[in-house]
């Protein structure tokens, strides 16, 4: 969205010679920027010194004499704000995520020659800057901004600010415009997609809205993340379960197999709640798919209670899974705990949780061998060029070789030919 709002301005996208783009598509003309905008994300460790690091060499340009604005926007910008200016002083613009559709304005302000912290709670604003997006296939579209959570290890409620729910015809509108321009997969994007509606007047409903969107005329394929355990409810199991366009894909956060251990956390539900909404998944749609998030090794946890997490994880036996060693975040309450863990406590418990997330999900794909599934194609392979790279209906990355010219953005029929933990090989069988 930032970079659409710049092209609008009629700025010109340049990569920078270190940073070859991430997502593998073909480089933008290489040189100077006039203007950096470095966008952030808090939610690991160590966030904060990359930054500074990164913020460096640009420093010495704008201290040689170069006239170079330099914007850092995101998370971290949020959670340093003001400190950021007074570490780095050559940064002119601060904001965070909430003002990512204003950066025009801050930016004029900035080249006016003011330095701009723009990180306090403002309503995000509808507006028709159009997110520049990395394929031509999928599309992500939010529906709902920030997080009203206030869970012990995060730094998201602080730095992304509260629930804001966009309304229903604003998500369909961009949805339809994606479409006309030939994109064919959505996902529905909010750190608590649960959460949508209920700061609305009148309330509205996360099952509504996907009801709402799923038949929006050239969009084959919509998704949803993130769902929250203590919100989620029998209805959007219902919607999906009924409305063909909408993925059978699940990705719910458990954090924890613990009582104790998500009490401390503040999650707001128990592993029994937890696997209750997996049976109820099961139950309507049995061949989908359930991801989760896992964080070991927070303030005393012992080994009793990781056992539980392991349990858990043994019960649902997730397609895949998310797992991260704790690590202390800034203004968090977690971080000033007692009974933090050493790090050869955590790294140990983490090679064991992803030694189980492995096994479940080479279980997953071994089980589709030999099986014909519906693959919608996005990209060339780019380390065997011969081949295409599509995802499956229950979000199963499919290597098979084929001509992306004639099949990119094409739902086609694939037979599962090799299994491996998070990708499958198969043969085209037919265009659909």
């Amino acid at each position: 969205r930032m970079a659409g709002s710049l092209e609008a301005l009629g700025f010109e996208r340049l990569v920078d010679a270190r940073a070859p783009p991430a997502d593998g598509s073909a480089a933008a003309p290489q040189g100077k920027a006039d203007i950096v905008v470095i966008n952030t994300c808090s939610i690991r460790d160590h966030a904060e010194q990359k930054l500074y690091s990164l913020l460096g060499p640009y420093a010495i340009r704008k201290r040689s004499g170069e006239p170079v604005a330099i914007v850092v926007a995101g998370c971290v910008a949020q959670q340093e704000g003001a400190r950021l200016l007074r570490r780095v002083p050559e940064v002119d613009v601060v904001m965070g995520p909430q003002y990512s559709n204003r950066l025009g304005d801050l930016l004029e302000d900035a080249l006016n020659g003011n330095q701009v912290v723009a990180t306090e709670p403002t309503y995000i604003m509808e507006d028709v800057t159009k997110p520049r997006r990395g394929s031509g296939v999928c599309a992500w579209v939010n529906v709902i901004y920030g997080c009203n959570e206030r869970c012990t290890y995060c730094v998201v409620p602080g730095t992304r600010g509260v629930e804001q729910s966009r309304p229903v015809e604003s998500i369909r509108k961009e949805m339809e415009e994606l479409a006309a321009v030939g994109y064919k997969e959505v996902t529905l994007l909010g750190q608590n997609v649960d959460a949508y509606g209920r700061d609305m007047s009148p309330k509205r409903k996360f099952s509504e809205l996907l009801r709402h969107v799923a038949n929006v005329p050239g969009i084959e394929r919509v998704r949803f993340v993130t769902s929250h355990p203590r919100y989620m409810s029998e209805s959007v199991i219902t919607a999906v379960a009924e409305c063909p366009r909408l993925m059978p894909v699940f990705h719910i956060p458990a954090q924890s197999g613990d009582d104790e251990v998500l009490r401390r956390m503040g999650r707001g539900y128990t592993a029994e709640r937890y696997l209750e909404i997996v049976a109820k998944i099961r139950r309507k749609i049995p061949h989908a798919a359930i991801t989760s998030d896992f964080i070991v090794g927070t303030p005393g946890e012992t080994d009793a209670q990781f056992e539980a997490t392991l349990d858990l994880m043994r019960a649902v036996r997730f397609d895949a899974s998310m797992t991260a060693a704790y690590s202390p975040r800034p203004n968090t309450p977690m971080a000033l705990w007692d009974g933090q863990l050493s790090e050869e406590v955590k790294e140990e418990r983490l090679a064991r949780i992803n030694r189980l997330v492995g096994e479940h999900a080479l279980a997953h794909a071994e089980a589709m061998l030999g099986r014909d599934e519906q693959v919608l194609v996005e990209e060339r392979n780019t380390k065997r060029p011969e081949q295409v790279i599509g995802r499956t209906r229950c979000n199963r990355l499919v290597f098979f070789a084929g001509d992306i010219d004639a099949l990119r953005g094409r739902l086609v029929t694939v037979r599962i030919t090799e299994a491996r933990k998070f990708s499958l090989t198969g043969e085209l069988v037919r265009g659909d």
